[in-house]
C-alpha cells in the first residue's frame, strides 16, 4: 500500500474528552459529522490503495490519518440504492429503494409531461419519508444537517435534512451538472439525482463553507458531501489533466483520472476549511464511495460492464476511512466491512447508540477504529437490480442476482429479473480479477451449498421490507 511521500499536518490533535465505544450524552461533546461520498470511482483508483498513477494527495493524507478499511462493500453497485443505504443503515430490499428510476422506467418517463414525470418520481417519496434516517435522527437531537450533491429522494427535507441544495425541481440551465433534462415535448424536468445540488464541488463549495461558518461553535452539524464527482461528464479543467503529464496513464483513463484529481482537490478544500475554523478536533470524518466504476476502453464515457451495475469488485468494493482526532487510530483493518455499518457507527459517535434500530443489521465500527476491540470477521451481502424498477415494493421480483463474500470467496446467485446474472463462485485471493468461475468445480460443491444457504438466510425481503403494504396510490 502506498501512502503519500509527503504528509502535511492539517490539524492539531486535541486530547480526547469522550470515551468512544459506548453511547455518550449528546451535550457532553457532540462531534460534528462529515460524510464524504465519491461518485463512480473504483476502489483501485486511489493513491492510498496502491495506485501510483492517480493524483489523490488530499485523500491519501486523510487515509494516513484514519482508520482504514480497504475491503469495504456497497450493497448495490449503482448510486441511488447505495446512497439510500448510507441514509438509512438498511439494505435496498429493506428500504425499498433498489432502483434509480421507478416504473415505467426512464425511457417511458421521458415521454411524459413535466407534471406526470414529477408525480411519477414523487410516488417513491414515502420510502424515505417513513424511515428513521440518519439526518432525521441527528436533527431530532440537536444537529444541523446539510445535504449537498447527489440526492435522489426529491426535496432535501424528505430525507430529514434541515438544510439542503436539492429541491426536486428543474434548474434554469439544462445539463447533467444541473440534473435538468428536456422531455420529448421540450419541457424541463429534474432528472431526479440531485438537481441544484449537483453543482457542489464542480462549480462551488460556498454552500458548505457558509454552513460550517454558521454552525461553528454554536451547533453540532452533519454534512452530506456527495458531489457529482468523478462521475461523467468528464469535463475537468485542463489543469487537472496536466497533473498526469509524463505519467503512463492509459488514454481511456485520462479524462476519468482528471475528474478524480478534481474531486480530491475539493476534499482538500473541505478539510482545510474545517481546520481554519478549529473544528477538526471534534469532527468525525467518514469517506466512502457510492459504487465503483471503470471506464470502457472503447467508450471512455461509459462504464466497463464488469464495474457499475455489476456484482464484480470494480462495482461493489470501496475503501472506508474513519477519522476522529483523539479517538481513532491510524491503522489498517483488513476485515470485510459494509456501508450498512456506517449509520450505526455515526450514531454511536454522536452518543445515540440507543437509536440504532433492530432493522439496522450493520455494526458499529468505532471499537475497531479506536483500537479498543478487534473487528470480528464476518460475511458481507448485497443484491443487483435493474436500473429501472419493474414494480415498487417487490425486490424479490426485481432482483437480477444476490451476492455475498465470506473470507476469500465470493458467491453470485441468479435472480428472476432480466438480464439474470450467472451462478458464480470466485476465489478472490487466487483470482482477484474474477476470471475463473468455480461454481461447477466439484472441489467446491460443499462450499457453494453452504454459502448459498447463508445467502438465503440473509435475504429476507418479506420480513424486512414491508414496502408493498406501504405503497402510495
Amino acid at each position: 500500500m502506498r501512502l503519500p511521500m509527503k504528509i502535511l499536518t492539517i490539524l492539531t490533535v486535541v486530547g480526547a474528552t469522550v470515551l468512544v465505544g459506548r453511547s455518550v450524552p449528546l451535550e457532553a461533546a457532540a462531534p460534528n459529522i462529515v460524510l464524504i461520498i465519491s461518485d463512480d470511482q473504483s476502489y483501485r483508483d486511489f493513491g492510498f490503495m496502491g495506485n501510483d498513477l492517480v493524483h489523490t494527495p488530499h485523500l491519501d493524507r486523510l487515509a494516513a490519518q484514519s482508520a482504514r478499511y480497504p475491503n469495504g462493500y456497497v450493497p448495490m453497485s449503482v448510486c441511488r440504492p447505495s446512497l439510500a443505504t448510507l441514509l438509512t443503515g438498511l439494505y435496498p430490499h429493506q428500504h425499498g429503494i433498489h432502483f434509480n428510476h421507478p416504473p415505467p422506467g426512464l425511457r417511458e418517463m421521458r415521454k411524459m409531461t413535466a407534471d406526470q414525470y414529477r408525480a411519477t418520481r414523487a410516488r417513491t417519496d414515502y420510502l424515505i419519508e417513513n424511515v428513521a434516517s440518519l439526518p432525521r435522527i441527528l436533527a431530532q437531537h440537536g444537529y444541523a444537517c446539510l445535504q449537498t450533491g447527489k440526492h435522489w429522494e426529491g426535496d432535501y427535507r424528505t430525507a430529514g435534512f434541515t438544510e439542503g441544495m436539492t429541491l426536486g425541481r428543474p434548474a434554469k440551465r439544462l445539463g447533467q451538472v444541473t440534473g435538468t433534462r428536456a422531455q420529448e415535448n421540450g419541457q424541463s424536468v429534474a432528472h431526479g439525482n440531485g438537481d441544484a445540488g449537483l453543482v457542489i464541488g464542480r462549480e462551488t463549495m460556498k454552500p458548505i463553507d457558509e454552513f460550517v461558518d454558521k454552525c461553528a461553535g454554536r451547533q453540532p452539524f452533519f454534512l452530506w458531501y456527495a458531489p457529482f464527482l468523478p462521475h461523467t461528464p468528464y469535463d475537468a479543467p485542463a489543469r487537472f489533466r496536466k497533473l498526469y503529464e509524463g505519467k503512463q496513464v492509459p488514454r481511456h483513463l485520462l479524462p476519468y483520472y482528471a475528474e478524480i484529481a478534481r474531486f480530491d482537490e475539493t476534499v482538500g478544500h473541505l478539510l482545510e476549511h474545517l481546520q481554519r475554523k478549529s473544528l477538526l478536533s471534534n469532527t468525525l470524518i467518514v469517506f466512502v464511495t457510492d459504487n465503483g466504476l471503470r471506464p470502457d476502453p472503447k467508450r471512455p464515457d461509459r462504464q466497463d460492464l464488469r464495474s457499475k451495475l455489476s456484482p464484480y469488485e470494480d462495482g461493489l468494493r470501496t475503501p472506508v476511512l474513519i477519522r476522529w482526532d483523539g479517538h481513532t487510530r491510524t491503522a489498517e483493518h483488513r476485515q470485510l466491512v459494509h456501508t450498512i455499518d456506517l449509520v450505526p457507527t455515526m450514531l454511536a459517535a454522536a452518543g445515540l447508540s440507543s437509536k440504532i434500530t433492530p432493522r439496522m443489521r450493520g455494526r458499529d465500527l468505532l471499537p475497531s477504529a479506536t483500537g479498543q476491540k478487534a473487528l470480528p470477521s464476518q460475511a458481507v451481502f448485497g443484491a443487483i437490480y435493474p436500473n429501472d424498477a419493474v414494480g415498487l415494493g417487490e425486490p424479490s421480483r426485481d432482483v437480477r442476482g444476490r451476492w455475498m463474500r465470506a473470507g476469500r470467496f465470493k458467491l453470485v446467485v441468479p435472480g428472476p429479473s432480466k438480464p439474470p446474472l450467472p451462478l458464480a463462485l470466485f476465489d478472490l485471493r487466487e483470482d482477484p480479477g474474477e476470471e475463473m468461475n468455480l461454481a461447477n468445480d466439484p472441489r467446491h460443491v460443499a462450499r457453494l451449498a453452504e454459502m448459498k444457504d447463508t445467502l438465503d438466510r440473509w435475504w429476507r425481503p418479506g420480513d424486512d421490507s414491508k414496502v408493498t403494504k406501504r405503497l402510495q396510490p
